[in-house]
């Protein structure tokens, strides 16, 4: 479909009628406007469902409508009118469905048989259930023989808590621990970072935290189209008078202004709720140097104060008492010269100053962070120093205050909880073993950026995929493309058709699963799913509508079928009686962790989910120094080295106001002022015109780096944009083909996609 692309400033503020307005728009393009509000009224609610979308908290008492512009997309985009059926596939070969883009291969509807890749015919072309399991079955058994660390289980986030279980399950009684997930493409930094710091690898605030805090100090994170619900207890904040201090390069229009689209007052009026008190545009990868740069005016403060006999601005009992390292992080800071912290972060030492001087006068501070701290080679550095800032003053292990991770996928952060990890350290393997009599694999398995390199080079033949969008979502385009048909299996199962499911191995089968908003009957009746909220809640969800097609099945009887086809002599695991009754998979997950999952099944329905242990939360530091420990940065710069020369900027990836990860519901980027396109790229008109282009120009992005591959993206209009100097923004995932595979966030293996070093070329 021909688009004429318009690119004019926004002014409006998030939320208001904008938002209503793309709420009715993507409803009646659905055919669903009049079933809707019925439909909506169940999101994110006691015994309703869980938005598919992202992972923010669910609290006990729901506004009326609790789901916001995006959540409403995503439930309108899997409950699609559309079928994707075995006539459409005769129709269109995977030739010519790869010239389709994002959009339009999603939107062509949902999926509604199981399918067989056909290379003769370059179709997929249907096939029994049975048939395909027994097929994939005996793939996998072939391949196991030889070795079974050649097959990848990758699991996207949206996969329940009881299907995540079975599935982590399933690849270990096979004999690896191969199982990336979307988390390895996002917050794995996190969950590298934070055990190190504090003792756990989540977050420690709750939901009722927001209603406490002073400040909240935000970095790398964009609430208006990742998690807008958010804004609710940001505007209350903002209207108690809480100060909300933002660190991002791009002026995002959901952490400027709000308008509550269900307060009628406002709406009527046109008011507007300020969210960001200040805001500061550090440059890609400067959050380490900003942050070390508002520690320093800390300590200034600090000397300041008790040269006057005056209280202390940081807190000495708790740094004595909870914390370890506090002397040599003082030492670093000291040594930090002001004019290197201001070329690294892109702010002046005034404006941190001033940001210091807010943290020093609040009393519970919530730091808030998303992607644009976890993307970097020194992700993990970055995630610390906000922990550390936060140290200085007691803000974690108190009501109000505490670190806050923005989770994306509905689930990403549960699937971790029960087992879907590469990292065997983090699982209760011994548990598993003696629950289920078998030996489990005890070496590390791949990561996300393991499992295109095994695949490129050769030692990866079989690939799962639990939904998701893998060879979008990830790094190198290019070659993982080319690659991936050298695969012997690969195995989707999805609800909807991607790009992904374009390219396949020499055996290839793509399944039709269950939405979560579908009501799922098994043999004892209607079923409920649970997730994780990114606050480390669990929460039931109940399905709502009948399913897309009567030959769909759910993920976890897929992943049971397969388990049973593939793994006939285990006799110990129940997955019949399982896929029967998912309150037996959650008595299962309980045995497993049982500190995390006592009285699972009784509980799932408590109004705002049900609290998972944070240890943080009462000063127990689950660490190895059995405190809270001040780290060093690994550099001042979270990025890669920077180039002398002026032509080399770094790319930041963006997400558009009308896409969630790789799904890209629209072409509407209204917070941006860009509709009809999504091939631009954001640049400072100052980077324009030293670089002799010009705003709507035609130009080419190259990755700057010489490694003997070819990197590039061709096509892209050049808008000028409010962005730092030296930076350039460009979306997801079109954008993946310049990252290169080896650039990545040092210990958590996080593409690096936050700031890629490129050059424009005029042209194509």
């Amino acid at each position: 479909m021909s688009r004429t692309p318009r690119i004019e400033p926004y002014e409006g503020p998030a939320g208001g009628w904008g938002s209503v307005k793309s709420l009715v728009r993507h409803a009646h393009q659905g055919e669903r406007l009049l079933s809707s509000p019925a439909l909506l009224s169940k999101q994110n609610k006691p015994h309703g469902f869980a938005c598919v979308s992202c992972a923010w908290a669910k609290p006990a008492n729901p506004h009326p409508a609790e789901f916001c512009e995006n959540g409403a997309k995503a439930t309108f985009w899997e409950l699609d009118r559309g079928r994707v059926a075995p006539a459409f596939f005769e129709e269109h070969t995977a030739t010519e469905l790869k010239t389709w883009d994002d959009h339009g291969l999603e939107a062509a509807g949902r999926l509604t048989h199981p399918m067989r890749f056909d290379h003769a015919r370059d179709r997929w072309v249907p096939v029994d259930w049975d048939e395909a399991f027994a097929e994939i079955g005996r793939e996998l058994s072939l391949i196991r023989a030889e070795d079974p660390k050649k097959v990848v289980f990758y699991a996207s986030g949206r996969a329940s808590l009881e299907t995540s279980y079975m599935y982590q399950l399933f690849a270990r009684l096979y004999g690896n621990n191969n199982l990336p997930d979307s988390s390895n493409m996002c917050h794995e930094t996190t969950s590298v970072a934070l055990p190190e710091s504090i003792g756990q690898p989540v977050g420690s605030v709750r939901l009722e935290d927001f209603d406490q805090a002073d400040a909240f100090f935000f970095f790398g994170q964009n609430v208006g189209s990742n998690s807008p619900r958010m804004l609710h207890p940001l505007q209350q904040a903002s209207r108690r008078g809480a100060e909300i201090l933002t660190f991002n390069p791009l002026r995002e229009r959901g952490l400027e202004r709000f308008t509550n689209p269900q307060e009628p007052i406002q709406m009527v009026t046109g008011g507007e709720t300020r969210i960001s008190s200040e805001y500061y545009q550090v440059k890609a990868g400067g959050d380490i140097a900003a942050i070390a740069g508002l520690c320093k005016a800390v300590f200034a403060l600090d000397a300041a104060a008790m040269a006057r006999g005056e209280p202390r601005v940081i807190d000495p009992a708790f740094i004595e008492s909870e914390t370890s390292g506090f002397e040599e992080f003082a030492g670093f800071i000291a040594g930090l010269a002001w004019d290197e912290i201001e070329r690294e972060s892109g702010l002046g030492r005034a404006a941190l100053e001033k940001a210091a001087a807010t943290y020093a006068k609040a009393k519970r501070v919530i730091g808030v962070y998303g992607m644009g701290l976890t993307q970097h080679k020194h992700g993990v550095s970055s995630v610390q120093m906000l922990v550390n800032l936060l140290l200085l003053r007691g803000n974690i292990g108190r009501p109000g205050a505490g670190i806050c991770p923005v989770r994306g996928h509905s689930n990403v952060q549960g699937q971790r909880t029960v087992g879907i990890s590469e990292k065997p350290e983090l699982v209760p393997l011994d548990l598993l073993g003696e629950l289920y009599g078998f030996e489990p694999p005890r070496e590390h398995g791949l990561t996300t950026v393991d499992a295109c390199k095994a695949i490129l080079d050769g030692e990866v033949t079989g690939f799962i995929g639990l939904g998701g969008n893998f060879l979008r979502a990830v790094p190198e385009h290019g070659p993982m493309e080319a690659g991936w048909p050298k695969l012997r299996l690969t195995v989707q199962v999805a609800t909807k058709l991607n790009r992904g499911h374009l390219f396949n191995g020499e055996v290839a089968y793509l399944l039709p699963c269950l939405g979560r908003i579908e009501i799922d009957a098994q043999a004892t009746g209607p079923q409920v799913v649970t997730v994780e909220d990114s606050t480390g809640n669990m929460h039931a969800s109940r399905g709502r509508v009948a399913p897309a097609s009567p030959h769909l099945l759910s993920e976890a009887a897929i992943v049971a079928a397969i388990a049973r086809a593939t793994l006939p002599e285990v006799t110990t695991v129940p997955w019949t009686d399982w896929v029967a009754d998912y309150g037996l998979v959650r008595d299962a997950i309980e045995r497993t962790y049982p500190e995390i999952f006592a009285d699972f099944n009784a509980r799932m329905d408590t109004p705002g989910g049900f609290p998972r242990p944070l240890p943080a939360r009462d000063r127990e530091w689950r660490t190895e120094s059995g405190k809270a420990n001040f780290l060093l940065p690994k550099a001042m710069s979270a990025s890669f080295q920077e180039s002398a020369d002026p032509d080399e900027l770094r790319l930041i990836t963006l997400r558009s106001n009308d896409q969630f990860n790789t799904t890209v519901y629209g072409y509407r980027d209204r917070f941006r002022g860009i509709e009809g396109t999504r091939m631009v790229v954001l640049l400072n008109a100052e980077d324009i015109a030293r670089m002799g282009l010009s705003d709507g120009a035609e130009v080419t992005l190259e990755t700057s780096v010489d490694d003997g591959v070819e990197r590039r993206l061709p096509g892209l209009r050049v808008v000028a944009y409010d962005i730092p100097k030296g930076c350039c923004g460009a979306y997801y995932p079109e954008a993946n083909v310049l990252i290169p595979l080896w650039q990545y966030a040092e210990q958590s293996k996080v593409p690096a996609a936050k700031s890629v070093p490129v050059r424009v070329r005029a042209g194509t």
